[in-house]
């Protein structure tokens, strides 16, 4: 099945803030039972001299990082860059690159935001309410919401918070390093998601999946210049 065609685009951006609105009340922030043995990172790639992006996705086994697969997509975005609605430009791209692959990840790791969203509906939210799969939003960018850094040891984290509502975290996942900033996407709970990000950086401050994501779509797109 062709998940990207028959994923909803709204016509205009006001569509598409009613649109997050109404798709927020869809994100589940509890952990699903099933086990999580495999992770797909997903990341984005643009070209800086046209409208051509490379999607890529990286399925790894959880037990050892080994990678099990990979799809690279390329392709233009119909929806123009606004902020907060990144999810519209990005997903149908992501999308058919997870329709490329041919072994079905457990949980999804995008690059980007899930309820640290001005709409509680980022990128890991809309992707994980799309395909009804456990997903986590891992950003290497502060949010729009202010965040105190976390100590300066590895596993050091610190909320960010929206009001009384705690949203997300920024997690050290290096020692002395900057953090990344992790949020709920869909089926998964902010302690569950900041426990496997960390688990699954043990070298670098990106975790594996989105760092192999991010490299192959680096590499395929300087292919194409």
């Amino acid at each position: 099945m062709e998940i990207a065609a028959h994923v909803r685009m709204p016509r205009n951006e006001a569509e598409a803030v009613a649109m997050q609105v109404e798709l927020a009340g869809c994100v589940v922030a509890a952990d699903d039972d099933r086990p999580v043995d495999t992770v797909a990172g997903l990341d984005i790639a643009y070209d800086k001299d046209s409208d051509t992006a490379v999607a890529t996705a990286v399925v790894l086994r959880r037990s050892d990082l080994a990678v099990l697969d990979e799809a690279v997509v390329h392709g233009t975005s119909d929806f123009p860059y606004v902020p907060g609605l990144l999810a519209f430009r990005e997903l149908p791209l992501l999308l058919k690159a997870i329709e490329a692959l041919t072994v079905e990840p457990d949980l999804y790791l995008c690059d980007g935001y899930g309820l640290t969203h001005p709409r509680r509906f980022g990128l890991a939210c809309h992707l994980g309410v799309v395909l009804d799969a456990p997903a986590i939003g891992v950003a290497k960018n502060p949010p729009h919401l202010p965040v105190a850094g976390p100590g300066p040891a590895r596993g050091d984290w610190s909320p960010i918070t929206a009001g009384e509502e705690t949203v997300g975290c920024a997690l050290r996942t290096r020692d002395g390093v900057k953090p990344v900033y992790v949020s709920v996407g869909h089926r998964r709970t902010l302690a569950s998601a900041r426990e496997l990000v960390l688990e699954l950086a043990p070298r670098y401050r990106l975790p594996e999946p989105i760092r192999a994501a991010d490299q192959l779509g680096r590499k395929r797109l300087a292919e194409t210049r």
